[in-house]
């Protein structure tokens, strides 16, 4: 749509452009994913619920 980035990046009002600024405040550039370890962990922390969940449904029978 853009032919270049620079409308896109631009804050939707002066509200946002002052949070972003002076708080602190994500934008666009800023973000994205955790790093790998942090996501193992989460991913090895999340497989243990659902086998605990799944144990004691079948534990429960």
């Amino acid at each position: 749509m853009y032919d270049n980035n620079e409308e896109h990046e631009k804050p939707f009002n002066d509200a946002i452009d002052h949070f972003q600024k002076v708080e602190g405040g994500p934008s666009a550039g800023m973000g994205g994913r955790l790093p790998l370890p942090i996501r193992i962990i989460g991913y090895c922390i999340l497989a243990a619920i659902v086998l605990l969940v799944i144990g004691g449904v079948i534990g429960n029978f």
